[in-house]
């Protein structure tokens, strides 16, 4: 799944993307540390895998979009 990222906070290595419907979902510093990423800007393109039902997703990974 695609989604922007929204939100970064370097400290916490957490933050927020917003999925292309508008939804902004958090990620914790596991999903950050899992994608092998040093910083996160907003804006930036990101892949993310989610688990748990679409109300209330997850998200276990972040890495950048590549083309």
């Amino acid at each position: 799944m695609h989604a922007t990222a929204y939100t970064y906070d370097a400290e916490t290595r957490s933050g927020q993307v917003l999925l292309d419907d508008g939804t902004v979902v958090p990620f914790d510093a596991a999903a950050f540390d899992a994608g092998g990423l040093r910083l996160l800007r907003p804006g930036q393109r990101v892949r993310i895998e989610v688990t748990g039902p679409k109300e209330r997703p997850k998200i276990t990974l972040v890495t950048l979009q590549t083309l």
